[in-house]
């Protein structure tokens, strides 16, 4: 962030709060940092009475948290708010629909940013709109702080880092495994995915931005040796066991790489990663991985042509703003695996989990931790639009242990 934005009355404004993704950062921020005491936060949105009525159900412990009102689509009204923080942290998705004039005011005011885009298209746009300006200002922006894709990227960023402290080297290939998750499909994430959709419909190049294994990486470097995404059902031979499409990798390789090459490629320009999902072993292994795989391409397929995606929008989808209860939040957890692969042959295995569901208990735990880094912890980072590796790495690791109920473990 710039120097000017440390003088600002507030280190954290939570964009979006009274949607139920916004709801949950809010009451983890109450429970975790008070109001007004180490980490001065406050909630925003474009409807007073709503973000009245959160503050009200936050309890008698959010009395004096502040409120702020501004419309995405209002631009004098998110530069005044960009204008009074260090960091805006924003739940307000689809971002390709709501969040473009929001970063461009955080780039302007040199305030950093950080949201829960999996959009690779508009983050492609952000890229390639903002880089330059966000170095001049230093504003860090700070994409994808969510289950995409954090567990993903600072899972290689431990994973790397552990390998070079053991073997004095880093991994040429990590393989990360999706071994167990419950919860339920976050409703922003369906309507992103909808909304990229329809923007295929209307400019095909789009497609070939989603389909380029390397679409985050800088302007000039975008080729390597990663193919396109799996697409059908396969067998590991790490592993021994059948693998289905992992959903989520599609945005979360992408950043991975994009860590790597803005990095300088510590990890080399041959460092290869993917992601899947792990659905047994045999006969049955096979059929359910085949039977995920079949569910997946049938939603993508549906998704593709206006009826029918009118129709999954309508009847079939979660909707934007809706969530589980508290009891499948608590519930819910995630379990993945990461094998990394050395120069000399060896092979290093780290665990990585969550304790809440990935969807939403979770990921609004490392969203509001991501955004107190970004104000409290002071990465080194200059201006840029970045990773969640790339901008702050360690001091998130730490922050996601400590307080997101994540762990990072070497597997012996």
């Amino acid at each position: 962030m710039s120097e000017a934005a440390n003088e600002r009355p507030f280190d954290v404004i939570v964009y979006g709060a009274t949607g139920f993704t916004g709801q949950l950062v809010a009451a983890y921020l109450l429970r975790e940092y008070g109001v007004d005491r180490d980490v001065r936060w406050a909630i925003a949105g474009r409807n007073i009475a709503k973000l009245e009525q959160v503050r009200d159900e936050l309890g008698a412990d959010a009395a004096a948290l502040e409120m702020l009102v501004a419309d995405s689509h209002d631009k004098d009204a998110v530069a005044a708010l960009a204008g009074q923080t260090r960091v805006v942290l924003s739940t307000v998705g689809p971002y390709a629909l709501y969040g473009s004039d929001l970063v461009a005011a955080c780039v302007e005011a040199g305030t950093d940013y950080c949201d829960l885009a999996g959009e690779v298209q508009w983050i492609r746009k952000m890229i390639d709109t903002h880089s330059e300006r966000a170095a001049e200002t230093g504003a860090r922006i700070v994409h994808c702080c969510g289950f995409d894709s954090i567990p993903s990227d600072i899972g290689v960023w431990f994973l790397q880092d552990e390998a070079m402290q053991r073997h004095g080297a880093y991994c040429e290939s990590i393989t990360m495994y999706v071994k167990a998750t419950k919860g339920t499909f976050s409703g922003g994430t369906m309507a992103s995915m909808m909304n990229i959709m329809e923007e295929v419909k209307e400019d095909r190049s789009i497609a070939k931005v989603m389909a380029d294994p390397y679409a985050l990486n800088p302007a000039g470097e975008r080729e390597g040796p990663d193919g396109y995404d799996q697409r059908s059902v396969e067998r590991d031979d790490d592993t021994g066991y059948w693998t289905a499409p992992f959903v989520m990798g599609g945005v979360n390789m992408r950043v991975v790489r994009r860590s790597n090459a803005i990095a300088g490629y510590p990890y080399g320009r041959d460092f290869r990663y993917r992601e899947t999902m792990l659905t047994g072993d045999g006969v049955s292994g096979r059929l359910k991985g085949t039977t995920m795989t079949l569910g997946l391409g049938a939603l993508v397929l549906g998704a593709s042509f206006g009826p029918t995606r009118s129709f999954l929008k309508k009847f079939v989808l979660p909707k934007p703003g809706e969530g589980p209860s508290p009891e499948l939040q608590k519930s819910g957890f995630f379990n993945l695996m990461q094998i990394g692969k050395l120069p000399d042959g060896q092979s290093l295995r780290t665990r990585i989990t969550g304790d809440q569901d990935p969807g939403y208990g979770s990921t609004s735990k490392m969203l509001a931790e991501s955004a107190v880094c970004l104000a409290k912890d002071e990465p080194a980072t200059g201006g840029g639009v970045w990773t969640p590796a790339a901008a702050m790495g360690a001091e998130l690791l730490t922050r996601l242990r400590d307080k997101a109920g994540l762990t990072f473990d070497v597997v012996d």
